[in-house]
């Protein structure tokens, strides 16, 4: 079920993901080069996800279902719509929660967010903005989908504050920025290779 819902996406945003994140590597690159700025490889593989994650998240809910219209204004009446454990239930309501959890560890990272307020506040406004975008390109606006995204990235941003907790207390060599691009480069390798089995 996952395999296939990621194949899909690989599918619709490859083309997107190559040609912007190979221009974003370019510029990246050549800035690098002409300023006294330090190349640390595990931050530029962060920033690169992010992007990534963001084109994917804007083919996501802007290519899918088109012609689906329709409001739903009323908390919860989708969502419990779906019986627990069947494939619509961890397409819509899994599915939009998991979608934001990366929006929620990434926007905690890079906004130096301290607490639930700032994240669910992010959140929701960025969550109104695509249900608001999706309503007029002949998809639906639902208020159960906005639940659901800021529950993912209230999740998004737990797993950060987690992993920075856990960062703080691993041993001094560990923190060290050369593992640190180990560990990022194993990641991407393996991302790299799941991927590529999917096909």
């Amino acid at each position: 079920m996952i395999n296939n819902a990621l194949r899909e996406v690989i599918y619709i945003s490859w083309p997107t993901l190559v040609i912007v994140l190979s221009i974003v590597i370019i510029l990246r690159l050549a800035y690098i080069s002409r300023s006294e700025k330090k190349f640390i490889l595990y931050e530029e593989i962060i920033d690169l996800l992010f992007i990534a994650y963001i084109l994917v998240l804007f083919q996501l809910v802007t290519s899918q279902d088109i012609g689906g219209g329709g409001t739903n204004l009323m908390p919860f009446r989708e969502i419990l719509r779906y019986d627990i454990g069947s494939a619509s239930f961890y397409r819509q309501v899994l599915g939009n929660m998991l979608l934001f959890v990366p929006f929620g560890y990434f926007t905690a990272r890079y906004c130096r967010i301290k607490g639930l307020g700032g994240i669910t506040l992010i959140t929701l406004l960025c969550s109104v903005i695509i249900e608001s975008v999706q309503h007029f390109i002949g998809r639906s606006f639902d208020i159960d989908d906005i639940i659901l995204n800021v529950l993912g990235g209230i999740v998004g941003f737990i797993v950060y504050i987690f992993l920075k907790a856990v960062g703080k207390r691993l041993p001094e060599f560990m923190r060290n920025k050369w593992i640190k691009n180990f560990f990022s480069v194993a990641v991407l390798l393996l991302l790299g290779l799941y991927i590529y089995k999917l096909f």
